[in-house]
């Protein structure tokens, strides 16, 4: 394994300057207590993986609606608020930076698991052709309430509202999730997003939710603070978008101007990933094509195409020094999927890092 040297280049990233360009992408790993309060548990695990340029910590909802299933972390109450700011002291003890993942299910969420055993909400009244986590398993998704204008605006301010709190925990900004079929990607995408008020209809109004919420968070804490997230033609959870570039190149316009920390895009294949770079002024974060996915000795061609960093997921999962890893070439620890969500330390915490190079007085001299 040859990772490229520029990977281990500091780099600017809104006021913060990162030792190297490698990311630690946010992942679902459902070790939060009942009530969505971070574990003891997500602490260590984070801090063992301090040293990537930036961590960005997994999907947290804002919001009691938008619960993802057992184990996903909140932040929008006091508990909370003192669980992520542990993982905050952690992680900046251990040398690192951490940003964190705001992320409203929407329709991929289920009664199980939000207030009163309430519907999911969504853009439109449309269930997902597609299964998602309940306390029995894997069932199909229900369908959603649409959601009206009174409760879009309320929505925007619960996003403000648990960027605060993260800034108040010592949490270094916040990555506004609108990719992966969650619901800010839902009113991206027309399967999903049937409405004919400013909220839907043409492409101003299906990326207007996330550009205002970007705009109303950037705001309020600062745009140093935030990055957002896409993943244009990511079909997951039963999105269709039959225009990507359209709509990408428009909601990237309409961010431009907030001058954000970063944008965290999931490259293509297509035009889009350079019209993404040319249109986009700040640090470009990208996730690599399937085929390039945690192969550190690949992050070259991300780089090249334009990224200034590379996020990397089941890698740094299993390897809590990765970065060191990929520097001397070291073999990397396989993950286990058998740990991925829920459980405990195994398969969590419990990843060997490399023991430390014995001291050579010679190296001294």
């Amino acid at each position: 394994m040859n990772a490229p040297a520029a990977l281990f280049e500091s780099v600017r990233l809104g006021d913060l300057t990162l030792p190297n360009r490698m990311v630690m992408a946010p992942m679902s790993r459902a070790r939060a207590d009942a009530d969505g309060t971070p574990s003891a548990l997500m602490a260590d695990y984070y801090a063992q993986r301090a040293t990537a340029g930036l961590i960005v910590a997994e999907g947290t909802h804002p919001v009691a609606a938008g619960a993802i299933g057992p184990g996903a972390p909140g932040l929008f109450t006091d508990a909370h608020q003192d669980g992520w700011s542990r993982i905050a002291d952690g992680v900046h003890a251990a040398g690192g930076r951490v940003f964190l993942q705001l992320m409203h299910a929407g329709r991929l969420a289920h009664p199980d698991f939000l207030p009163g055993g309430a519907r999911p909400v969504a853009p439109s009244a449309v269930a997902a052709d597609t299964l998602v986590h309940t306390s029995a398993g894997r069932v199909p998704a229900v369908t959603p309430d649409a959601l009206t204008d009174t409760a879009l605006r309320e929505l925007i301010g619960g996003f403000v509202h648990s960027a605060c709190r993260a800034v108040a925990a010592g949490l270094d900004g916040v990555e506004i999730h609108a990719a992966n079929g969650y619901l800010l990607h839902q009113f991206l995408a027309e399967n999903a997003n049937l409405r004919t008020d400013r909220w839907g209809g043409d492409t101003e109004g299906r990326i207007r939710l996330t550009v205002d919420i970007a705009r109303a968070v950037a705001g309020t804490v600062g745009p140093h603070r935030v990055g957002v997230r896409i993943s244009p033609s990511n079909p997951f959870g039963d999105l269709a978008e039959s225009d990507p570039y359209t709509t990408y190149t428009e909601l990237i316009r309409a961010l431009a101007p907030l001058r954000l920390a970063y944008l965290h895009h999931g490259e293509t294949g297509t035009e889009l990933d350079a019209a993404v770079r040319e249109l986009w002024p700040a640090a470009l974060v990208v996730t690599p094509l399937p085929a390039d996915r945690d192969k550190p000795e690949a992050a070259a061609h991300s780089l090249d195409r334009g990224a200034d960093l590379v996020s990397f997921g089941r890698d740094f999962l299993a390897n809590p020094d990765l970065v060191t890893r990929c520097r001397i070439g070291a073999p990397l620890n396989e993950a286990r999927p058998t740990g991925f969500y829920g459980g405990g330390a195994t398969g969590y915490t419990d990843y060997p890092a490399l023991a430390p190079a014995p001291f050579n007085p010679c190296t001294q001299c």
